[in-house]
């Protein structure tokens, strides 16, 4: 067996090994802030003009759209989206996000699978998992609002070059400056995948050392049949 070999093996070993109790009450407290993700906002657009002083905003959350002003801003911005020939912003356009609130409510049940009966291999692909739904769910978002500004009605009113809403950050489209930030549910699904890499990191480096002391990842001598 050459050593890579047997480094793989005692790697495979480590992951079969049961969690820190620790670990365990943590991931059960991490489930908090993903549960209470729900109720506020994913993101937050905004929206500023001479027209509007008091700007336009826009709320999206994990399972449905406001706007600012008693929701009366979402409105506003169907009428402004009408004239340059661009479909609304609401959650019937959004349709195809309606999968983050099962995301969600996934992730909390492998969370509390995790801490009762899970090992190592259950936390890493926890993570795996979490970490990949997040980079998805944000390339579904930014793709959805770049098809909103670039399949613009060429018969619309008032006519402008394709572009991408903001998505992370200010921008001026025509005579507005939109702004696009992260909301509180994301800070708080943030804190949920912080949470679980620090766990796993911990396990992997000092979990894994004492289980190293300990012996318990060298490999198993055959079994002699006499």
């Amino acid at each position: 067996m050459t050593k890579i070999r047997r480094a793989t093996n005692a790697f495979y070993r480590f992951l079969g090994k049961p969690l820190f109790l620790w670990s365990r009450f943590v991931l059960v407290l991490l489930v908090i802030p993903l549960a209470l993700s729900f109720t506020m906002p994913m993101w937050h657009i905004s929206m500023e003009a001479p027209q509007y002083p008091d700007g336009l905003d826009l709320y999206i959350y994990s399972y449905k759209v406001e706007g600012g002003n008693d929701n009366h801003d979402i409105q506003e911005i169907s009428v402004l989206n009408h004239y340059i020939g661009m479909a609304p912003i609401d959650r019937a356009a959004l349709t195809d996000l309606d999968w983050i609130p099962f995301l969600f409510a996934g992730l909390i049940i492998l969370a509390l699978r995790c801490a009762v009966i899970g090992n190592v291999r259950s936390l890493l692909d926890l993570l795996v998992i979490t970490t990949y739904a997040g980079a998805f769910g944000f390339g579904r978002f930014y793709y959805k609002l770049y098809t909103f500004g670039h399949n613009l009605d060429p018969k619309a009113p008032i006519t402008i070059d394709p572009f991408t809403p903001a998505v992370l950050g200010r921008k001026q489209i025509a005579n507005f400056f939109t702004e696009a930030w992260p909301g509180g549910g994301t800070y708080l699904v943030a804190i949920f995948a912080t949470g679980v890499t620090i766990v796993l990191l911990i396990h992997l480096v000092v979990g894994r050392k004492l289980a190293k002391e300990r012996g318990e990842l060298d490999s198993i001598p055959p079994t002699v049949v006499g």
